[in-house]
């Protein structure tokens, strides 16, 4: 959706870039131009990431043990 509306502004040029990338988890294949770290599938948090509206606020990004979020609905 987002890439057909920019697109649709005849932009010189549009790449999508990422800082996590998560490849196990992607139900969609998407051309990533730029990524920052590609990661396995596992929770993290921080630097904006929230479980349940905390954690965002962390200045870093982190993995949440699995014992703290096994409950959770995905």
């Amino acid at each position: 959706y987002l890439l057909r509306t920019l697109g649709a502004r005849n932009p010189s040029s549009l790449r999508i870039c990422t800082l996590l990338s998560k490849p196990s988890r992607r139900e969609v294949e998407i051309p990533l131009d730029y990524i920052g770290f590609e990661i396995p599938n596992e929770f993290v948090l921080g630097y904006g990431l929230d479980l349940d509206e905390k954690y965002r606020n962390l200045p870093y990004v982190a993995v949440l043990k699995k014992e703290y979020y096994a409950g959770l609905p995905e």
